[in-house]
């Protein structure tokens, strides 16, 4: 019954959202977060992930190569169930949505000038950015420890990571750096400075 859960969350995710694997974050991780199950010997229902740990299957997940969405579902699926867990929540990212491509393609040549979905576009666009930041921010809180809006405790403790953040961005926007190398980079730096 898990496995299917799994399928039908990620099935869900991949579905309602818009604008590619980075875009989907937002819904997946509040998916991610909002499910429960009741893992052997416990008492109570628990949450598949915590905030913390999807950050992890996140910053994992763009160190490798290859689309982030199936990566970070697999990282949760595989908590859940294991092998088959990950095989259901990377299956439940990829096919809706590829079945439905493969759909589209039939039509795609006779809607894609239409002015109905390109002013559909010009809000889903936005919304998508939103998303990006929404996660970005709920990212953050976990990763700086703050409360919701506790913005101004960001500067109490947390200059070495605000520095880490500033260098990221810098290096990406004004370097062609592959982002894996620079999670690399990153990676060992912190091997050595926070062991």
């Amino acid at each position: 019954m898990l496995i299917w859960q799994i399928f039908l969350v990620y099935s869900r995710v991949s579905l309602f959202s818009w604008g590619g694997g980075p875009a989907s974050l937002a819904l997946m991780q509040r998916e991610s977060t909002a499910a429960t199950w009741l893992p052997r010997g416990a008492s109570a229902p628990v949450p598949w992930v915590t905030p913390a740990e999807f950050a992890d299957a996140v910053a994992v997940g763009n160190a490798l190569p290859g689309p982030i969405a199936p990566q970070v579902s697999a990282y949760v699926g595989y908590k859940l169930a294991g092998m088959p867990g990950a095989v259901a929540a990377v299956a439940g990212t990829i096919l809706p949505t590829t079945l439905l491509m493969l759909l589209m393609i039939v039509f795609f040549f006779e809607v894609k000038d239409s002015d109905l979905v390109k002013a559909m576009l010009k809000v889903v666009r936005p919304i998508v950015v939103g998303l990006l930041l929404w996660t970005a921010y709920d990212m953050a809180v976990t990763v700086f420890g703050l409360n919701k809006l506790g913005l101004g405790e960001v500067f109490n403790g947390c200059w070495d990571k605000l520095l880490i953040v500033a260098v990221a961005f810098a290096l990406l926007t004004f370097s062609k750096i592959n982002p894996a190398f620079i999670i690399l980079g990153g990676a060992m730096l912190g091997g050595v400075l926070y062991r």
